[in-house]
């Protein structure tokens, strides 16, 4: 059942169904297909059932997929830029069609809804990539989400709703878009300034939010996105304790901190546009758009994906069909002269601005340097220093990638040697033929279960990075997109340092311990890396070994200077 209230924000549609309807749903739907929501597809699950994703009910048909995609509207002319899919498998997709009724659960099992087929297609995935994302370029976050991660079948229709999926984390700062329309008219704001982030929030972001709330003459909602943001962003526990300490410089009773469990796609100007319906469904009048508002920031080349105000103007064009205002503001600089913040427009030519970028903080961050208060308040610094501690506090994991016979295991077990005996942390090997024999006996070597075999190492890696320790990890990993899944897994947690072992393939099979070589070209074994599968270079990584230039030894000591050189390790740790 489909409930509709329209306080100030327009219509807000929820569909989760009563009480009475939810027991007998939860006992028919034991005789239905069942799906296991991914992360991303319970984000997006919550907010279609509480609202949050108004006018929607459930996840687009093709119809509305086509249109989203090509014109940003829904099938009856209204406005929504983003695509919102239950994208699942071959093999699910082959065991339901129109007029089925899918269970749509969480990873324990547990019912969240359930959905009523309307379609079930195939989409042209790059297509889609050039159009909402404005490029197939896999540097691009959400392209590589969309052409690696995301299944190959979308399924469309509505949605009953049995239960909201459940979070442990600071319930008393999650609200839906019902119960913060109430708290608004609770508090008697008829006027309220929506703030978007997926960072933590310093002096320029302060300032630049106090500037919206007074020119809008409206209380402020700081509304992060605690969902899925982009891999390697600061975990949303630590950013949720830097918002609190926040508050506390705000002017009393003005502003308020909710959190929103959206999964970013990263996409931009249409992602902007996408953010500002999100929150006037919330009940918000204003919506602030900054620069480069939810853009990828840099791929490794230092190229942005979007520029810099392509947010604001495409929020601008369609702001006459929003119920939400559109606050677009420019860059705030910190001006020496004045000791204070201004917008960019306003510093004279012969002022000094002060600056410290996303990339210099971490780095400050990571080598235990100073911060000024100018740019963040000393509260804000010291959270983030206690969650994320110098490098070399960090634990951290070392990933060899390379043809069979190249010399990887021989490097790490010598560079395993050289850690151990610098002492001062647990170091784990994680060696292709090792987790083969005692993780992945069960698998083969289609290229199914090589990326299975892969992202098994990296979970454990992640595992003990996480927890302070050094993980070395030596497989073949053949292609780049798992070894990318690997990176986005253990780059938030820790260091992860790529080391690409270069032996060519004549090398290799000129050594050919294990007679694997031979055996690949006479055909008895199949799929073998550099012979009847490829083996994809990778393109960025942080070293590149060619043993034929090094010693076993060599490698192991150039390696233990790379790591001393990026703070990991510092003589004995």
């Amino acid at each position: 059942m489909i409930h509709l209230i329209e306080p100030h924000g327009g219509v807000l549609k929820e569909s989760y169904v009563n009480e009475d309807e939810a027991v007998q749903i939860k006992s028919q739907a034991r005789e239905y297909p069942s799906w296991d929501l991914t992360p991303r597809q319970l984000c997006d699950l919550e907010l279609l059932l509480n609202g949050g994703f108004s006018p929607l009910d459930g996840f687009l048909n093709e119809a509305d997929y086509q249109q989203v995609v090509a014109e940003m509207r829904l099938s009856n002319g209204m406005l929504w830029p983003m695509p919102v899919n239950l994208d699942v498998s071959e093999e699910f997709a082959g065991s339901i069609d129109q007029g089925h009724k899918v269970a749509l659960r969480d990873p324990e099992g547990v019912l969240i809804a359930v959905l009523e087929v309307d379609d079930v297609w195939r989409p042209n995935k790059l297509y889609e990539a050039r159009e909402i994302f404005g490029t197939t370029d896999e540097q691009h976050p959400g392209v590589f989400h969309l052409l690696r991660q995301t299944g190959p079948v979308y399924v469309g229709g509505r949605l009953r709703g049995v239960e909201p999926p459940t979070h442990y984390d600071f319930r008393q700062l999650r609200h839906s878009p019902r119960e913060l329309r109430e708290h608004f008219t609770k508090l008697g704001w008829r006027r309220v300034v929506a703030f978007q982030t997926r960072n933590p929030m310093h002096r320029a972001h302060q300032e630049l939010t106090l500037r919206a709330i007074q020119q809008a003459e409206a209380n402020l909602l700081i509304h992060p996105a605690v969902g899925l943001t982009k891999p390697g962003d600061i975990d949303h526990y630590s950013r949720v304790h830097c918002y609190e300490h926040l508050l506390k410089f705000y002017p009393e009773q003005t502003t308020a901190l909710s959190l929103i469990n959206l999964a970013m796609r990263m996409a931009g100007p249409r992602e902007a546009l996408w953010h500002a319906l999100i929150r006037q469904n919330h009940g918000c009048s204003h919506f602030i758009v900054g620069r480069d508002h939810a853009g990828p920031d840099c791929d490794p080349f230092k190229r942005t994906f979007y520029e810099p105000y392509a947010a604001q103007k495409l929020a601008a064009r369609y702001q006459n069909e929003l119920a939400i205002q559109i606050l677009a503001f420019p860059e705030m600089a910190y001006v020496r002269e004045r000791a204070q913040y201004l917008l960019a427009s306003e510093v004279e030519a012969e002022e000094t601005v002060l600056n410290i970028s996303g990339a210099e903080f971490r780095r400050r961050l990571q080598e235990g340097l100073e911060i000024p208060e100018w740019f963040s308040y000393p509260d804000v610094v010291e959270e983030l220093r206690r969650t994320h501690p110098p490098r070399r506090r960090q634990g951290f994991t070392v990933f060899f990638t390379g043809l069979s016979g190249s010399g990887k295991s021989t490097i790490a077990n010598a560079l395993m040697v050289k850690l151990l005996e610098l002492g001062g942390r647990a170091v784990t090997l994680l060696d292709g033929d090792i987790v083969r024999k005692h993780l992945s006996s069960e698998l083969g070597f289609s290229r199914e279960h090589r990326n299975i075999n892969i992202l098994r190492i990296g979970f454990v890696a992640s595992e003990i990075t996480k927890n302070g320790g050094i993980a070395i990890c030596a497989p073949i990993a053949p292609y780049a997109a798992t070894r990318r899944e690997v990176r986005d897994m253990i780059a938030p947690l820790g260091g992860f340092i790529e080391v690409y072992v270069a032996t060519p393939l004549e090398v290799c099979e000129a050594r050919d311990r294990k007679g694997l070589y031979a055996k690949a070209r006479a055909g008895i074994l199949k799929e073998f890396t550099g012979i009847s599968d490829p083996y994809e270079e990778p393109e960025h990584p942080e070293v590149v070994i060619d043993t034929r230039d090094y010693t076993p030894s060599e490698a192991a000591q150039h390696l233990l200077l790379k790591l001393e050189s990026l703070g990991y390790i510092r003589g004995r740790m």
